[in-house]
C-alpha cells in the first residue's frame, strides 16, 4: 500500500526536506540529525517489507475481487468519488484502531516515534504492517465493488498527502480546517500530551474526526510534547520497529486465563 516512489516524488520530497531543514535552523528550532539518520534506517529496513506487502496484498485483493458480488465500473467519476469517501472512512477507523488496539499500536508506535515533527519524520512507517492486519479495513471495499486498484491508488494518494502535514512550518489554514486535515491538525495527531492524545486521525480529511468526536485543537496554554508517552527515546531502528511486539509477548506470556490474553494482544496500548 505503499506509495509509487517515483524519481519526481522522491526528487521534490528531498528539496521539500533540505528547505524545511533550512527553515527550522533559520528560525532556531533545530534539526536533531541522530533522529533523521533514525529513519533513514528505518525507511531502509521498511523497504523488503513494502515489497512483500505489496506482493502478498495484491494477492489477497485480486482474490476478494474475484468473489465480489458487485464490481463498480473503473472508468466512472462517479465511482471515484464515492471510493475517495469509502477510502477516507475505511482510513479514519483503521487509524482509529491502529491507536486503541495493542496489536495494531505494535506497529503504528513506530511512526508516532519521532521527537521533532518534520518531513522526513512521516517516513518512519512500521515494519510489521501485514502482520497487524490493518489491512483488513480495507477488504470490505473490494466487496462493496471497488476495484483492488483504486483502492490501492487512493490511499497511495492519501499517504502521499500526509507527507505534506508533518511539518511545523505551515500555520493554521482557516476554513480549509473544517474539511481537510492539515498540519496543525496532524501535529496534534502526533502529540504526546494527554490532553492530545488519541486525536484527529483523518488522513486527507478531518470531516470524519468531526462527526465522531475526535477532533481537537491546539491550545495556546498546551505545546505539543512530540514522540512515545510511556516509551523512553530510542535512536536503534530495530528496537523502534520491535520493541511493542517485544512487550506483547512478555505479558501474553505472563497472562492468567482468556480475559487477560485478550487484553495483552488486543487491549488499549
Amino acid at each position: 500500500m505503499s506509495p509509487e516512489r517515483s524519481p519526481v516524488w522522491l526528487a521534490m520530497m528531498l528539496a521539500l526536506v533540505l528547505a524545511e531543514v533550512a527553515w527550522r535552523m533559520h528560525k532556531g528550532h533545530g534539526y536533531d540529525a541522530r533522529t533523521a539518520l533514525t529513519t533513514l534506517g528505518i525507511v531502509a529496513g521498511n523497504i523488503p517489507f513494502a515489497a512483500l506487502n505489496a506482493l502478498l496484498l495484491g494477492g489477497l485483493f485480486t482474490a476478494a475481487w474475484t468473489i465480489a458480488p458487485i464490481r463498480l465500473p473503473l472508468d466512472d467519476w462517479r465511482t471515484w468519488a464515492a471510493g475517495f469517501l469509502a477510502v477516507e472512512f475505511a482510513y479514519y477507523w483503521f487509524h482509529r484502531a491502529s491507536h486503541r488496539v495493542r496489536w495494531l499500536w505494535a506497529s503504528h508506535s513506530v511512526h508516532h516515534s519521532a521527537t521533532q515533527m518534520t518531513l522526513l519524520s512521516s517516513l518512519r512507517l512500521g515494519w510489521t504492517n501485514l502482520f497487524s492486519a490493518g489491512w483488513i479495513f480495507y477488504v470490505p471495499l473490494v466487496f462493496a465493488g471497488f476495484d483492488p486498484r483504486l483502492v490501492f491508488g487512493l490511499l497511495a494518494l492519501n499517504l502521499r498527502y500526509q507527507f505534506f502535514l508533518h511539518t511545523e512550518a505551515v500555520g493554521r489554514l482557516g476554513p480549509m480546517e473544517w474539511i481537510f486535515n492539515t498540519p496543525a491538525h496532524h501535529r496534534l495527531h502526533h502529540a504526546s500530551n494527554s490532553a492530545y492524545i488519541d486525536r484527529n486521525y483523518g488522513g486527507v480529511l478531518i470531516v470524519f474526526d468531526r462527526l465522531f468526536g475526535t477532533l481537537a485543537i491546539e491550545r495556546p496554554d498546551e505545546p505539543i510534547r512530540y514522540g512515545l508517552a510511556h516509551r523512553e527515546a530510542t535512536a536503534n531502528p530495530i528496537r523502534l520497529a520491535l520493541r511493542e511486539w517485544s512487550y506483547i509477548a512478555r505479558d501474553a506470556a505472563v497472562a492468567r486465563g482468556p480475559r487477560q490474553l485478550a487484553r495483552a494482544l488486543f487491549g488499549a496500548p
